[in-house]
Protein backbone atom coordinates (compact mmCIF):
# COMPACT_ATOMS: atom_id res chain seq x y z
CA UNK A 1 0.00 0.00 0.00
CA UNK A 2 1.30 3.51 -0.76
CA UNK A 3 2.28 5.52 2.28
CA UNK A 4 -0.01 8.39 3.13
CA UNK A 5 1.63 11.74 3.80
CA UNK A 6 1.46 12.70 7.43
CA UNK A 7 0.82 16.42 8.11
CA UNK A 8 3.48 18.11 10.25
CA UNK A 9 2.59 18.24 13.95
CA UNK A 10 0.99 21.47 15.06
CA UNK A 11 2.71 23.58 17.67
CA UNK A 12 0.92 23.84 20.97
CA UNK A 13 -0.39 27.23 21.98
CA UNK A 14 2.50 28.14 24.30
CA UNK A 15 5.22 27.24 21.79
CA UNK A 16 3.42 29.08 19.00
CA UNK A 17 2.93 32.13 21.24
CA UNK A 18 6.62 32.41 22.08
CA UNK A 19 7.65 31.69 18.49
CA UNK A 20 5.67 34.77 17.40
CA UNK A 21 7.65 37.05 19.70
CA UNK A 22 10.48 38.57 17.72
CA UNK A 23 11.09 42.06 16.32
CA UNK A 24 8.26 43.64 18.32
CA UNK A 25 9.40 42.24 21.67
CA UNK A 26 13.07 43.07 21.09
CA UNK A 27 12.31 46.62 19.95
CA UNK A 28 10.02 47.14 22.94
CA UNK A 29 12.65 45.88 25.38
CA UNK A 30 15.27 48.08 23.68
CA UNK A 31 13.22 51.10 24.71
CA UNK A 32 14.19 50.35 28.32
CA UNK A 33 17.87 50.99 27.58
CA UNK A 34 20.25 52.51 30.16
CA UNK A 35 19.37 56.08 29.17
CA UNK A 36 15.67 55.22 29.41
CA UNK A 37 16.15 53.62 32.83
CA UNK A 38 17.93 56.79 33.99
CA UNK A 39 15.05 58.96 32.72
CA UNK A 40 12.39 56.86 34.46
CA UNK A 41 14.48 56.68 37.64
CA UNK A 42 14.77 60.47 37.78
CA UNK A 43 11.01 60.79 37.21
CA UNK A 44 10.27 58.39 40.08
CA UNK A 45 12.82 59.99 42.40
CA UNK A 46 11.63 63.55 41.78
CA UNK A 47 7.89 63.08 41.32
CA UNK A 48 7.15 59.91 43.28
CA UNK A 49 4.17 57.92 42.01
CA UNK A 50 2.38 60.94 40.51
CA UNK A 51 3.43 60.04 36.93
CA UNK A 52 2.52 56.34 36.97
CA UNK A 53 -0.55 57.10 34.84
CA UNK A 54 1.67 57.99 31.88
CA UNK A 55 2.13 54.27 31.16
CA UNK A 56 -1.50 54.14 29.93
CA UNK A 57 -0.78 57.04 27.55
CA UNK A 58 2.55 55.89 26.16
CA UNK A 59 1.55 52.26 25.51
CA UNK A 60 -1.11 52.89 22.81
CA UNK A 61 0.98 55.69 21.25
CA UNK A 62 4.06 53.53 21.11
CA UNK A 63 2.13 50.46 19.92
CA UNK A 64 0.47 52.30 17.01
CA UNK A 65 3.69 53.91 15.79
CA UNK A 66 5.77 50.74 16.11
CA UNK A 67 3.16 48.63 14.31
CA UNK A 68 2.99 51.19 11.52
CA UNK A 69 6.77 50.98 11.09
CA UNK A 70 6.60 47.17 11.23
CA UNK A 71 4.04 47.10 8.41
CA UNK A 72 6.19 49.43 6.31
CA UNK A 73 9.10 47.03 6.67
CA UNK A 74 6.99 43.94 6.00
CA UNK A 75 5.09 45.27 2.98
CA UNK A 76 7.88 47.18 1.21
CA UNK A 77 10.68 44.79 2.15
CA UNK A 78 12.82 47.85 2.97
CA UNK A 79 13.98 49.72 6.03
CA UNK A 80 12.22 52.92 7.02
CA UNK A 81 14.84 55.21 5.49
CA UNK A 82 14.78 53.39 2.15
CA UNK A 83 10.98 53.28 2.10
CA UNK A 84 10.70 57.01 2.85
CA UNK A 85 13.13 57.67 0.01
CA UNK A 86 10.49 56.38 -2.42
CA UNK A 87 7.97 59.03 -1.32
CA UNK A 88 9.93 62.10 -0.23
CA UNK A 89 12.66 64.23 -1.84
CA UNK A 90 16.26 63.26 -1.20
CA UNK A 91 17.21 66.49 0.61
CA UNK A 92 14.44 65.98 3.18
CA UNK A 93 15.55 62.41 3.78
CA UNK A 94 19.17 63.53 4.25
CA UNK A 95 18.14 66.15 6.84
CA UNK A 96 16.03 63.61 8.74
CA UNK A 97 18.87 61.06 8.66
CA UNK A 98 21.39 63.61 9.95
CA UNK A 99 19.04 64.49 12.81
CA UNK A 100 18.61 60.80 13.61
CA UNK A 101 22.39 60.25 13.45
CA UNK A 102 22.96 63.05 15.96
CA UNK A 103 20.27 61.76 18.32
CA UNK A 104 21.51 58.17 18.02
CA UNK A 105 25.12 59.17 18.69
CA UNK A 106 24.10 60.94 21.91
CA UNK A 107 21.85 58.01 22.87
CA UNK A 108 24.60 55.42 22.27
CA UNK A 109 26.99 57.50 24.39
CA UNK A 110 24.44 57.64 27.20
CA UNK A 111 23.82 53.88 26.96
CA UNK A 112 27.53 53.03 27.04
CA UNK A 113 27.96 55.35 30.01
CA UNK A 114 25.07 53.69 31.85
CA UNK A 115 26.39 50.18 31.21
CA UNK A 116 29.90 51.25 32.22
CA UNK A 117 28.58 52.70 35.50
CA UNK A 118 26.83 49.40 36.20
CA UNK A 119 30.04 47.50 35.41
CA UNK A 120 32.01 49.73 37.79
CA UNK A 121 29.37 49.25 40.49
CA UNK A 122 29.64 45.44 40.21
CA UNK A 123 33.42 45.06 39.84
CA UNK A 124 35.03 48.23 41.17
CA UNK A 125 37.01 48.79 37.95
CA UNK A 126 37.07 52.20 36.30
CA UNK A 127 34.00 52.82 34.13
CA UNK A 128 36.12 54.14 31.23
CA UNK A 129 37.47 50.62 30.73
CA UNK A 130 33.95 49.25 30.37
CA UNK A 131 33.02 51.93 27.82
CA UNK A 132 35.76 50.60 25.52
CA UNK A 133 34.97 46.94 26.25
CA UNK A 134 31.22 47.30 25.67
CA UNK A 135 31.69 49.44 22.56
CA UNK A 136 34.17 47.04 20.94
CA UNK A 137 32.20 43.95 22.01
CA UNK A 138 28.88 45.21 20.63
CA UNK A 139 30.58 46.33 17.42
CA UNK A 140 32.19 42.93 16.84
CA UNK A 141 28.95 41.10 17.68
CA UNK A 142 27.05 43.22 15.15
CA UNK A 143 29.59 42.43 12.44
CA UNK A 144 30.22 38.71 13.02
CA UNK A 145 26.99 37.37 14.57
CA UNK A 146 24.02 36.30 12.48
CA UNK A 147 20.67 38.01 12.93
CA UNK A 148 18.98 35.05 14.61
CA UNK A 149 21.88 34.74 17.08
CA UNK A 150 21.64 38.39 18.13
CA UNK A 151 17.83 38.20 18.28
CA UNK A 152 17.95 35.15 20.56
CA UNK A 153 20.46 36.81 22.91
CA UNK A 154 18.34 39.96 23.13
CA UNK A 155 15.20 37.92 23.82
CA UNK A 156 16.80 36.29 26.86
CA UNK A 157 18.38 39.53 28.07
CA UNK A 158 14.91 41.10 28.11
CA UNK A 159 14.02 38.84 31.06
CA UNK A 160 16.42 40.76 33.31
CA UNK A 161 14.13 43.78 33.11
CA UNK A 162 11.68 41.91 35.36
CA UNK A 163 14.06 42.70 38.22
CA UNK A 164 12.29 46.06 38.56
CA UNK A 165 8.92 44.33 38.81
CA UNK A 166 10.18 41.95 41.48
CA UNK A 167 11.83 44.80 43.42
CA UNK A 168 8.54 46.70 43.66
CA UNK A 169 6.76 43.68 45.15
CA UNK A 170 9.64 43.03 47.55
CA UNK A 171 9.26 46.55 48.94
CA UNK A 172 5.51 46.06 49.40
CA UNK A 173 4.05 49.53 48.73
CA UNK A 174 0.71 50.95 49.78
CA UNK A 175 -1.18 49.55 46.79
CA UNK A 176 -4.20 51.75 47.43
CA UNK A 177 -2.11 54.89 46.80
CA UNK A 178 -0.31 53.25 43.88
CA UNK A 179 -3.56 52.27 42.18
CA UNK A 180 -4.98 55.76 42.71
CA UNK A 181 -1.97 57.41 41.06
CA UNK A 182 -2.11 54.81 38.27
CA UNK A 183 -5.73 55.23 37.24
CA UNK A 184 -6.38 58.86 38.31
CA UNK A 185 -4.14 61.21 36.28
CA UNK A 186 -2.86 64.31 38.06
CA UNK A 187 -2.13 67.52 36.15
CA UNK A 188 1.64 68.25 36.27
CA UNK A 189 2.47 71.18 38.55
CA UNK A 190 5.71 73.06 38.26
CA UNK A 191 8.71 73.01 35.93
CA UNK A 192 10.08 69.67 37.14
CA UNK A 193 6.78 67.87 36.61
CA UNK A 194 6.43 69.08 33.02
CA UNK A 195 10.09 68.39 32.33
CA UNK A 196 9.74 64.79 33.54
CA UNK A 197 6.52 64.30 31.57
CA UNK A 198 8.17 65.46 28.33
CA UNK A 199 11.23 63.31 29.09
CA UNK A 200 9.05 60.20 29.58
CA UNK A 201 7.17 60.79 26.32
CA UNK A 202 10.36 61.51 24.39
CA UNK A 203 12.17 58.49 25.80
CA UNK A 204 9.31 56.04 25.27
CA UNK A 205 8.46 57.12 21.71
CA UNK A 206 11.97 57.47 20.27
CA UNK A 207 12.79 57.96 16.55
CA UNK A 208 15.51 55.31 16.54
CA UNK A 209 12.91 52.70 17.49
CA UNK A 210 10.98 53.48 14.28
CA UNK A 211 14.03 52.67 12.15
CA UNK A 212 14.93 49.71 14.33
CA UNK A 213 11.48 48.14 13.99
CA UNK A 214 11.30 48.33 10.19
CA UNK A 215 14.94 47.30 9.71
CA UNK A 216 14.45 44.31 11.99
CA UNK A 217 11.47 43.22 9.89
CA UNK A 218 13.77 43.18 6.86
CA UNK A 219 16.41 41.15 8.73
CA UNK A 220 13.68 38.79 9.92
CA UNK A 221 12.65 38.19 6.31
CA UNK A 222 16.25 37.66 5.21
CA UNK A 223 16.69 35.08 7.98
CA UNK A 224 13.83 33.14 6.37
CA UNK A 225 15.77 33.00 3.08
CA UNK A 226 14.07 35.93 1.35
CA UNK A 227 17.29 37.65 0.33
CA UNK A 228 15.97 39.49 -2.72
CA UNK A 229 13.72 42.54 -2.49
CA UNK A 230 11.04 41.02 -4.73
CA UNK A 231 10.76 38.07 -2.32
CA UNK A 232 10.24 40.35 0.69
CA UNK A 233 7.60 42.62 -0.78
CA UNK A 234 4.09 42.10 0.52
CA UNK A 235 2.76 40.33 3.61
CA UNK A 236 -0.02 37.84 4.22
CA UNK A 237 -2.91 38.50 6.54
CA UNK A 238 -1.57 35.91 8.98
CA UNK A 239 1.84 37.62 9.05
CA UNK A 240 0.23 41.00 9.76
CA UNK A 241 -1.87 39.55 12.61
CA UNK A 242 1.15 37.78 14.09
CA UNK A 243 3.23 40.95 14.00
CA UNK A 244 0.40 42.96 15.56
CA UNK A 245 0.43 40.53 18.49
CA UNK A 246 4.23 40.67 18.68
CA UNK A 247 4.35 44.48 18.68
CA UNK A 248 1.45 44.74 21.14
CA UNK A 249 3.15 42.44 23.64
CA UNK A 250 6.55 44.08 23.12
CA UNK A 251 5.25 47.60 23.71
CA UNK A 252 3.17 46.44 26.69
CA UNK A 253 6.27 44.82 28.19
CA UNK A 254 8.26 48.00 27.61
CA UNK A 255 5.71 50.21 29.35
CA UNK A 256 5.20 47.69 32.15
CA UNK A 257 8.93 47.87 32.93
CA UNK A 258 8.80 51.67 32.69
CA UNK A 259 5.92 51.68 35.19
CA UNK A 260 7.81 49.57 37.72
CA UNK A 261 11.05 51.53 37.33
CA UNK A 262 9.17 54.70 38.26
CA UNK A 263 7.39 52.87 41.08
CA UNK A 264 10.56 51.30 42.52
CA UNK A 265 12.52 54.56 42.55
CA UNK A 266 9.50 56.39 43.97
CA UNK A 267 9.28 53.90 46.85
CA UNK A 268 13.01 54.02 47.58
CA UNK A 269 14.65 57.28 46.50
CA UNK A 270 11.68 59.67 46.61
CA UNK A 271 10.40 58.24 49.88
CA UNK A 272 13.78 58.97 51.51
CA UNK A 273 14.14 62.47 50.06
CA UNK A 274 16.82 61.55 47.49
CA UNK A 275 15.56 63.52 44.50
CA UNK A 276 18.79 64.77 42.92
CA UNK A 277 20.36 61.98 40.86
CA UNK A 278 23.64 62.39 38.99
CA UNK A 279 24.07 59.06 37.18
CA UNK A 280 22.00 56.01 36.33
CA UNK A 281 24.52 53.81 38.13
CA UNK A 282 24.21 55.88 41.28
CA UNK A 283 20.43 55.68 41.27
CA UNK A 284 20.51 51.93 40.69
CA UNK A 285 23.02 51.40 43.48
CA UNK A 286 21.09 53.53 45.97
CA UNK A 287 17.72 51.99 45.08
CA UNK A 288 19.27 48.53 45.28
CA UNK A 289 20.51 49.21 48.80
CA UNK A 290 17.06 50.36 49.92
CA UNK A 291 15.40 47.28 48.37
CA UNK A 292 17.96 44.98 49.98
CA UNK A 293 17.65 46.59 53.40
CA UNK A 294 13.86 46.53 53.19
CA UNK A 295 13.87 42.81 52.35
CA UNK A 296 16.34 42.15 55.19
CA UNK A 297 14.21 44.00 57.73
CA UNK A 298 11.09 42.13 56.62
CA UNK A 299 12.93 38.83 57.11
CA UNK A 300 14.14 39.95 60.55
CA UNK A 301 10.60 40.89 61.57
CA UNK A 302 9.32 37.45 60.55
CA UNK A 303 12.07 35.70 62.46
CA UNK A 304 11.51 37.89 65.50
CA UNK A 305 7.93 36.73 65.59
CA UNK A 306 9.39 33.22 65.89
CA UNK A 307 11.54 34.48 68.82
CA UNK A 308 14.91 33.81 67.21
CA UNK A 309 17.65 35.28 69.50
CA UNK A 310 20.31 35.28 66.75
CA UNK A 311 18.06 37.37 64.56
CA UNK A 312 17.59 39.88 67.39
CA UNK A 313 21.36 40.42 67.43
CA UNK A 314 21.39 40.84 63.64
CA UNK A 315 18.56 43.38 63.85
CA UNK A 316 20.47 45.46 66.41
CA UNK A 317 23.51 45.46 64.11
CA UNK A 318 21.38 46.65 61.18
CA UNK A 319 19.96 49.48 63.26
CA UNK A 320 23.48 50.57 64.16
Amino acid sequence: MPKQSVPPPKKNFIRRFFSLLGPGLITGAADDDPSGVATYSIAGAQMGTSLLWTAFITWPFMGCVQFMCARIGMVTGRGLGSALGLKFPRWLLVLASLGLLTANTINVGADLSGMADAGEMLTGFNSHIFVVLFGVGIGLATIYFRYYQIAMILKWLALFLFAYVIAAFVIGPDWKTVLHDTFVPSWPKGHNAWQNLVAILGTTISPYLFYWQSSQEVEHEKAKGRRMLVQREGATKREIIDRKLDVGIGTFFSNLVMYFIILTTALTLHAHGMKDLETGGGSAQTAGRFVGLHALHRWIDRRRSARDSHVDRLGRLCIR
